[in-house]
């Protein structure tokens, strides 16, 4: 095997189990669907995940959910504490503002994760989701807004890793990065969009916009705005939402950059 290229099959297995967790409680048909592994590999992996313990089958249907197993896999993560403290306030402010719930997400390996959201705080969403709930990295607007604000050379070398993952999708959205001049455009407008969400509860149910929170000059994370894509136009929901959701996104940067003060004095 040549060094970096990734194993397939332990890829596809991360793929459906993380297709699982983001379910709650999935049929084997929907974790095929949404992890994009081939159903009779899904059911594989599905046995394995449950003879380990991770993964249960509902004993009144056939879905699956996981198990407290799972918290396991967490338990070394170290969290953004300071990120989620100081963009709590904002989001909440902003959701009572909009209306809309406002998600907190930053970069783990091919994925912007969850870190606080505000869904529970409002009745316009169709499910709340808490912190740990991921999504595909080139799959959702806080993605394609955290790789735009990447220096050049860390957004290069994150795009040639999710090459090594084939998908006709993600390779879709890397063109767009590397051939189409993607990135330059959402830094212009300050922004990225994604509508009909894939990797949600309620696929192709809600849209979404995102922008960047900033420290000291570095991407730190994302907010982003969901939306019922039945209800608004992406157009219209720019109109109303976009210059709020970038001028909290902003107080967050320069509270965190704040509240880390000024470098302490040389002792020499």
């Amino acid at each position: 095997m040549e060094k970096g290229v990734p194993i397939r099959s332990l890829a596809r297995g991360l793929a459906v189990l993380q297709a699982i967790n983001r379910g709650g409680t999935i049929s084997m048909m929907e974790i095929a669907r949404t992890s994009n592994v081939p159903y009779p590999t899904a059911v594989r992996l599905v046995q394995t995940l449950v003879h380990e313990g991770l993964v249960e089958r509902e004993p009144s249907r056939k879905n699956y959910r996981p198990t407290a197993l799972v918290q396991t896999l967490a338990h070394g993560f170290q969290g953004h504490a300071e990120l989620v403290g100081h963009s709590r306030p904002h989001i909440v402010a902003l959701t009572r503002q909009l209306g809309w719930p406002i998600s907190l997400a930053s970069h783990v390996g091919h994925s912007m994760i969850i870190r606080d959201s505000t869904h529970s705080l409002t009745t316009l969403t169709f499910n709340a989701y808490y912190p740990g709930y991921g999504v595909p990295i080139l799959e959702c607007a806080a993605g394609l807004a955290y790789l735009s604000f990447l220096p050049e050379d860390e957004r290069q070398g994150l795009l040639d890793a999710l090459r090594l993952m084939p998908d006709q999708v993600t390779n879709h959205t890397i063109d767009l990065f590397e051939k189409e001049a993607l990135a330059a455009k959402i830094i212009e407008q300050g922004y990225a969009t994604r509508v009909y969400n894939t990797f949600t509860r309620n696929p192709g149910k809600t849209s979404s916009i995102a922008v960047p929170i900033i420290v000291d000059g570095h991407v730190a994370g994302t907010l982003t705005l969901a939306f019922f894509a039945a209800a608004v136009e992406m157009a219209d929901a720019l109109k109303q939402c976009l210059e709020p959701l970038k001028a909290a996104a902003l107080a967050i940067g320069e509270d965190m950059s704040g509240s880390q003060g000024p470098a302490p004095a040389s002792s020499e």
